[in-house]
């Protein structure tokens, strides 16, 4: 009995053992679901290619404002747009002055296939923190609309922001950003009008 009990016992140990691991043609299909999974997330595709607007070289006109109401703190730059990484990202290089002081950053624009919306990166020289975003076009494709989450460096929270980028044309785009000010109320606080170099 003591021996029929001990068989019973490794017949059952075996059965959950072969349960658990599948034949090698499941293997062989689950690896290959995968591997297209990955591919369909690293490929860039048509949702790149709206991005093809923003690329190239631009003078810059930047106007800041401090606190609503006030007047703006005006500067210029140059933006040097290009693509990266086989297509996948947009890289843009700017350099320019802020309060009469050199100023550069740096930042990404690329479409998340798993995600299925645009997201972008920026850093520059005024922080040490990097400024995070994900939004969408409308259907026209003209006009932007991004939610950002950046560092303030006084109350050392996290602030969310609201970026608008309008395509005029080939040549022009608007870019607006929005933050909340000392009432907590959203103002402009940026904006900067790009022309493309010719």
């Amino acid at each position: 009995m003591r021996r029929f009990s001990m068989l019973l016992g490794i017949i059952v140990i075996a059965s959950v053992a072969i349960a658990a691991d599948p034949p090698k043609s499941d293997k062989a299909a689950q690896q290959k679901v995968a591997m297209d999974a990955m591919m369909r997330a690293a490929t860039p595709g048509d949702a790149h290619k709206k991005l093809n607007a923003m690329v190239g070289t631009f003078d810059a006109k930047v106007k800041m404002w401090m606190e609503p109401g006030a007047p703006p703190a005006e500067s210029s730059g140059k933006a040097v747009n290009e693509w990266v990484l086989g297509g996948r990202f947009v890289q843009q290089r700017f350099d320019g002055t802020f309060m009469g002081q050199p100023f550069s950053g740096i930042g990404y624009t690329g479409y998340d296939n798993v995600r299925h919306t645009y997201i972008g990166t920026w850093m520059d020289s005024m922080s040490t923190s990097m400024m995070t975003s994900s939004g969408d076009p409308d259907a026209s494709g003209k006009n932007w609309n991004f939610s950002a989450m950046s560092m303030d460096p006084v109350s050392g929270e996290a602030v969310s922001l609201t970026e608008k980028m309008t395509m005029i044309d080939n040549d022009h785009q608007l870019f607006e950003m929005y933050g909340p000010g000392p009432n907590g109320s959203n103002f402009k606080m940026m904006e900067i009008t790009y022309t493309r170099k010719k």
